[in-house]
Order: C-alpha cells, then sequence, then structure tokens
C-alpha cells in the first residue's frame, strides 16, 4: 500500500466547485481507496492504495465527474513526494501562509519564468512538478501572471506541511 495525497482544483473557493469533504472522503472510498482523511475544505485528501499514481488519479477524476457532473482536475503526490515539497521550498523565510507551492501534473517548463509578470515583486521558482510563488504582503491583491501555472492547484506551505505529517503514516 501507498499512502498519497489528492489535490483538487478549485474545490469550494469562490463560490466555485463546491463539494463537501464527507461526500470527497465517500468518493475516495468507493475507488478503494482506504484509511481516508480529508484537510480543510478545499479539496485535500490523504489516503491509501494499492494503486500507482496515474491509476489514482484517473479512478478519482471519473469518480468526481460522475458526482459534480463536470471535469474536476486532480493533483496526486505519494508521501514522500509531498514531505519533498514541503522540505524543497525555495522561501524558508518567508511567511507560510503567503508562500504557496502550485502543484502541477508534469515538470514546469523551463522558460516557464520567461513569460512571468510579477509586478508586485513576487519571488518564484520551478520546483519538480511544482511552482513555489512567495507573495509576501500583496499576496490578496498581485497580479502575478505566470501561463506555466493554469492548470495546477496552490496550497500555501501550511497546508503542504500539514498534509506531509497526515501522509507520514
Amino acid at each position: 500500500m501507498t499512502t498519497f495525497v489528492a489535490l483538487l482544483r478549485a474545490v469550494n473557493v469562490g463560490g466555485t466547485g463546491k463539494l463537501a469533504m464527507a461526500d470527497l472522503k465517500q468518493l475516495c472510498a468507493s475507488c478503494g481507496f482506504t484509511d481516508v482523511q480529508t484537510y480543510i475544505a478545499s479539496g485535500n485528501v490523504v489516503f491509501d492504495t494499492a494503486l500507482p499514481e496515474a491509476a489514482v488519479k484517473s479512478a478519482l477524476e471519473a469518480a468526481l465527474a460522475a458526482h459534480v457532473g463536470t471535469s474536476m482536475p486532480v493533483m496526486v503526490r505519494s508521501a514522500d513526494e509531498i514531505a519533498a515539497v514541503r522540505d524543497a521550498n525555495p522561501f524558508p523565510d518567508a511567511n507560510p501562509s503567503r508562500t504557496v507551492a502550485i502543484f502541477l501534473d508534469a515538470p514546469p517548463p523551463a522558460d516557464s519564468l520567461e513569460s512571468l509578470v510579477a509586478p508586485d515583486g513576487e519571488q518564484v521558482m520551478l520546483g519538480a512538478r511544482e511552482i513555489f510563488i512567495a507573495y509576501g504582503e500583496s499576496m490578496g491583491r498581485s497580479k502575478l501572471r505566470l501561463p506555466a501555472a493554469a492548470g495546477g492547484t496552490a496550497r500555501n506551505m501550511n497546508t503542504v506541511a500539514k498534509l506531509a505529517a497526515m501522509a507520514a503514516r
């Protein structure tokens, strides 16, 4: 069995993608995942399964689409991978509630930062399958433009740390 963390994109944010975490937990169980735990109401779930990552992603996305009636992208990381994201934060001195990892399905393109527009001084670094952003004080009004991040889902470093702790069973 492998412990995975699944991060749903656009769940319970700004009035879109409404999904009760109890429903998410039940959907995971219906996929055959065990020891399912959710964390806060923004689409974070930790579970165990013998399935490989690609099969986990496919099964959960299919179950979500059937439940909510629309596509809902899911990013999946193993317990070791989520811990590695926590440990790879290139901005350890920045406020963790204003520093995010944007989780992607694949490594960000090497030229991702060439199209970056960070008018408020946001700091951005590429990771393995993540993009790290330290917003500083401008997070709520940031005009950051980073096309490579468009298909991902962001979690602040406090949430990443909590998910890593939950997955370290």
